[in-house]
């Protein structure tokens, strides 16, 4: 497979989810009101980053469909932890993913995946916001919030209340401009990685590793790079398993690809900053590597036994997923284009 084959391939299989993340966003903007997502997940309440884990893990959404999510999630007043904390939970495990892991990894991966899952997510939201203070942006959020509860800017006239399915227009309105505005360059980038990598590392070259500290370590470094939802990762896990690699460094594989593309990165230091990106991969990291090796020993100890199931490769040519690649191409497309005329224009006028 080459590059632009891989990447034709995750764009299909991506693209459904991310539609999916960005009305997700659009529904969160328009009927979820700022006054009670501040209190579920902002400053106020006290367990933001456990609260934002639970609701992420069953979600069935992938590693880039979380992104304008989680983007929604942090510009309706969640702190940088409870962001992070679903950003992380969200990927890494899901309804769909826990049952396909029963199905093809057995009953012990099915049930320490989402528990791995929701551990990294809490550890790294907890890292993410010990360091958290009111930044101007924050600012901005705690104003914002403060006039839409406290009512300090009643004196403007308020606008006639609209119909449900206006402010579904408005929602779908906002998703697609502002959120892909913000996610559209890092996720072209982090696509571009993602194929490079499944067009040019084959599976045998992972599977050469084997078992130990260094095939976890050897997962992590490949899953970085890589775009790999929690569903689709659990067949690879299973054609993994089966060529001799270890069940530790399969979960280290399930809990680092989906939490820690380039795509999900770039936009954790453009929302989160710099500091919490490293926060964001230390708690990734560490939980993996922790629940790998607790996974290894536990079989050992147990002399346990994983008979993966027969593993078929998946299909994205369907009609919702090639549609849905349309869709997300126009919209990336335009949001490119407009960021490159505003950058032109603003040359023009500097000069």
């Amino acid at each position: 497979m080459n590059w632009f084959n891989a990447l034709i391939e995750l764009f299909l299989e991506s693209a459904p989810w991310l539609i999916l993340g960005l009305v997700i966003a659009g529904l969160l903007k328009e009927f979820v009101p700022m006054s009670w997502m501040e209190k579920q997940l902002g400053r106020r309440s006290r367990f933001s980053v456990v609260k934002a884990a639970f609701i992420g893990a069953p979600l069935p959404l992938c590693s880039c469909g979380v992104i304008p999510a989680a983007a929604g999630l942090r510009k309706a007043g969640a702190t940088k932890g409870a962001t992070t904390s679903f950003l992380i939970s969200t990927p890494e495990t899901g309804v769909d993913s826990i049952a396909l892991s029963w199905a093809l990894l057995g009953p012990f991966m099915a049930i320490i995946r989402p528990i791995a899952a929701i551990t990294s997510a809490v550890t790294a939201g907890f890292l993410v916001g010990k360091d958290e203070s009111i930044t101007p942006s924050d600012d901005h959020l705690n104003t914002t919030s403060s006039c839409a509860t406290k009512g300090c800017c009643s004196q403007k006239k308020p606008d006639a209340p609209l119909s449900i399915s206006q402010r579904f227009i408005r929602g779908m309105r906002y998703a697609a401009t502002e959120m892909v505005d913000d996610i559209a360059i890092w996720l072209v980038i982090g696509l571009g990685f993602a194929a490079l990598v499944q067009a040019y590392i084959p599976q045998s070259f992972l599977a050469e590793w084997g078992n130990g500290l260094l095939a976890m370590l050897v997962m992590m470094i490949i899953s970085i790079p890589m775009y790999i939802c929690a569903t689709a990762s659990t067949p690879i896990a299973a054609g993994l398993l089966v060529v001799g690699v270890s069940p530790g460094a399969v979960l280290v594989f399930m809990l680092a690809g989906p939490a820690t593309n380039i795509a999900t990165l770039g936009v954790v230091h453009k929302l989160l900053g710099k500091r919490a990106l490293f926060s964001y991969l230390s708690g990734v990291m560490i939980c993996a590597l922790g629940f790998g090796f607790l996974a290894n020993q536990l079989f050992v100890y147990f002399n346990w036994q994983i008979v993966p199931a027969t593993v078929t490769p998946n299909e994205h040519n369907t009609w919702w997923a090639i549609l849905s690649s349309i869709v997300l191409a126009i919209l990336i497309l335009m949001s490119i284009t407009k960021s490159f005329s505003f950058s032109t224009r603003r040359r023009t006028h500097n000069h």
